[in-house]
């Protein structure tokens, strides 16, 4: 495993983060699923235990994913282990843990600071090393005041550091404007992503913590225009015959051959993209098995792809 710098805070991690999401379990929104599926959470602890095992020490999760159960999860796999890795959670939005239901938005001072309060109960740690925002879209006039409170967090010792979790650059350089914050997490893969987002990060020393590295399955090629998903997983709404997910395979299917060169998987090659597209990247692809884990974390093995590698899949994408 080699590292990367979490932005401007002084804290190395590995380069490959790992992403908590999918460990959290079913939960919903009005009705709608807004997680990954049913879980086996002894799996999901073996996972984490063999991430960290292989290098892995940056492990991004959300006190929304499976509404608390994410962070919970984590906290009894890294149980005897918290020195050895960094925890970054998200706040923002509402739930009751209890139904597992999405209850709405809150981002009042009064809210993250209960937030925060909640998550490290659930995570069972006296500090939490990255806390992120985690509404994109959040009303940029109001958002400094956010930026405030995490301030004082840090202040008090409850966080080491935080970002946003948003696409947009002018959200960005606003938050990019405070010592404290080290790090935007944005939507980047080989087949989309803001590269204005990505300038921010650069020109300001930020890390760009990169969801979505895999398209959410997708650059794993393991869906077909045929493949279907459980009524309880965030992705049963795609088409993958005729809208963008369908896009997105047929150009996967055009740059396969460059991703899987050298004996990597598509996965790995699809991290390597990511390693090779800027010195300040982090992807932090899903996961809920052992077997995940260990093949995203191989990635590091074959390292970046190269700058002719870079070239041919621009040339394809763009042709």
């Amino acid at each position: 495993m080699f590292t990367r710098q979490l932005g401007r805070s002084g804290i190395e991690v590995s380069a490959i983060g790992m992403g908590c999401w999918a460990i959290g379990g079913p939960n919903w929104r009005d009705g709608k699923p807004i997680g990954w599926g049913r879980v086996d959470d002894a799996e999901s602890i073996r996972a984490i235990h063999k991430a960290i095992e292989l290098g892995a020490t940056l492990f991004d999760t959300a006190d929304v994913y499976g509404c608390g159960h994410s962070e919970r999860t984590l906290a009894q796999a890294i149980q005897g282990r918290r020195d050895r890795v960094v925890i970054a959670t998200k706040f923002g939005h509402t739930f009751n843990e209890a139904t597992r239901e999405g209850t709405g938005q809150d981002a009042s001072p009064e809210y993250v600071r209960q937030a925060c309060d909640a998550s490290l109960k659930r995570l069972n740690t006296d500090y939490i090393d990255l806390y992120q925002f985690h509404l994109g879209g959040y009303d940029i006039a109001q958002a400094k005041a956010v930026r405030d409170v995490l301030e004082v967090l840090v202040a008090a010792g409850k966080i080491r550091c935080y970002g946003w979790s948003t696409d947009c650059p002018e959200r960005a350089r606003l938050f990019a404007q405070s010592k404290n914050c080290v790090a935007i997490q944005q939507a980047l893969n080989v087949l989309d992503g803001n590269a204005e987002t990505l300038a921010v990060c650069e020109k300001h020393h930020l890390a760009s913590i990169n969801r979505g590295p895999l398209a959410m399955g997708i650059l794993t090629g393991k869906f077909t225009e045929d493949s279907k998903l459980s009524d309880d997983d965030v992705r049963r709404k795609w088409d993958l015959k005729g809208g963008k997910q369908a896009d997105m395979l047929t150009r996967f299917q055009a740059i396969r051959e460059v991703l899987t060169a050298g004996g990597r998987t598509s996965a790995q090659g699809a991290i390597g993209w990511l390693w090779r597209r800027s010195d300040v990247t982090i992807p932090i692809p899903g996961f809920k098995t052992v077997k995940q884990v260990e093949e995203n974390i191989a990635s590091a093995k074959f390292g970046p792809l190269t700058e002719k590698q870079m070239k041919e899949i621009d040339g394809l994408l763009n042709s």
